[in-house]
């Protein structure tokens, strides 16, 4: 079936959204490091990847394949890195359908811009667009957690010298790794595509 690309899509729906002033608005909202609160995630032990992610890399080269961008700490959070955040995650959010996926592992397949998915496809589509306005790698690092049901859950973290950041489309906001009612198992080391970590969950 063809479909409209999704750079395509998300002009259209951010146009559609107001995203202009939408923008603007969102540049008053830049987070600030709270007192006593962890900045970054601290990594453990390295870990195998999600059997799902590894598909997901057979199926998109590009997206998995290994980047310069993987050199360095990570990133300043400028207006304009800010105003990217709260642009993807807002029309990331309204431009996929939820579908919960009820088939377990034998359903999954983690999609880019589908019109309709789970927590993963939201994730991956989440990358997938800042890696296109220019983030680098190392910083747009896709994780697993457990949310209060027991379900896992796909976010993309979004490491910045202001913390790091979970993009999530279980909530509209923003907000601080350490400030989501999540329990963490794994993420992607900022080193490497082909690596994840354990979490430590006390933070940095």
């Amino acid at each position: 079936m063809y479909r409209v690309s999704g750079s395509i899509l998300f002009l259209a729906v951010v146009m559609a959204a107001g995203g202009t002033e939408w923008a603007g608005a969102g540049r008053l909202a830049m987070p600030t490091l709270p007192q006593a609160a962890p900045g970054r995630i601290k990594l453990g032990p390295p870990a195998l990847p999600p059997l799902t992610y590894t598909m997901f890399c057979l199926r998109y080269e590009a997206e998995c394949r290994s980047r310069r961008g993987f050199r360095g700490g990570p990133v300043r959070l400028t207006d304009e890195r800010w105003v990217d955040l709260l642009e993807v995650n807002r029309v990331v959010n309204l431009a996929i359908a939820p579908v919960p996926n009820d088939l377990g592992l034998a359903g999954e397949a983690w999609s880019i811009n589908p019109d309709r998915g789970d927590c993963n496809d939201y994730a991956v589509s989440k990358r997938h667009e800042l890696l296109r306005r220019g983030w680098p790698a190392r910083a747009l690092l896709l994780s697993e957690v457990i949310v209060s049901s027991g379900e896992h859950h796909l976010v993309l973290l979004v490491r910045t010298q202001s913390g790091d950041l979970v993009l999530d489309n279980l909530a509209p906001e923003i907000k601080l790794w350490s400030r989501v009612p999540y329990r963490w198992l794994r993420v992607q080391m900022p080193s490497s595509h082909q690596l994840w970590a354990t979490i430590d969950g006390k933070g940095a």
